[in-house]
């Protein structure tokens, strides 16, 4: 079967869009998903950035939100504004880290990424994972203290690392082979690439 990479940061509006469009899409293009959670903050640091372009530039972040709404209410997703923005992904993204090559991975990114942009709870919150973790039925208390040892938290490094090594500068970014698509916007084309 042939493989679409998804790189993608919690905190990212636009990677909700795709999160939560991705599993289906590729099940009708024959293609399978492999979840590649990084940090974009590294990356933005990196760019001389200290937070969202979307915070940085207000009249991109006002835009931005409108075309949210236009989105979500495109692809029939729950959508409500963050209260805070960006919000930090850390602990969701070394949980996910963690749980790659589980059943409960896929359902437990989808369900962060509805908790941060559709019921607008704070994903940083270790009782916030915690409870989705046990929603799903895994021992969350057991998988976030692995997620928090050291040997997790360099695998995030690495992640993130790899991201940047690879040209990622933004998520959600999409890769079949060598192929960068950048933006939920770019989905299906990928998709395409992938099925062929």
């Amino acid at each position: 079967m042939n493989i679409i990479e998804f790189w993608f940061d919690f905190g990212s509006n636009y990677s909700y869009l795709s999160m939560m469009r991705i599993r289906r899409l590729a099940l009708e293009a024959g293609v399978r998903v492999v979840l590649k959670p990084f940090l974009l903050g590294p990356i933005f640091k990196a760019q001389g950035w200290d937070t969202s372009p979307f915070v940085l530039q207000a009249a991109k972040g006002r835009y931005v939100w409108r075309d949210m709404a236009r989105q979500c209410a495109k692809y029939g997703l729950r959508w409500r504004q963050p209260s805070a923005f960006p919000r930090n992904g850390l602990l969701a993204a070394r949980v996910a880290l963690r749980g790659e090559g589980t059943q409960w991975v896929d359902a437990f990114c989808e369900r962060v990424m509805l908790a941060n942009f559709a019921e607008d709870r704070d994903i940083g919150d270790e009782a916030v994972i915690g409870g989705i973790l046990a929603e799903l039925g895994v021992d969350g208390g057991a998988i976030i203290a692995a997620a928090q040892g050291d040997a997790c938290k360099e695998a995030l490094r690495a992640r993130t690392a790899a991201a940047q090594a690879r040209g990622i500068f933004g998520a959600p970014m999409f890769f079949v082979g060598d192929e960068m698509f950048w933006g939920n916007d770019r989905l299906e084309d990928a998709l395409a690439l992938a099925g062929r």
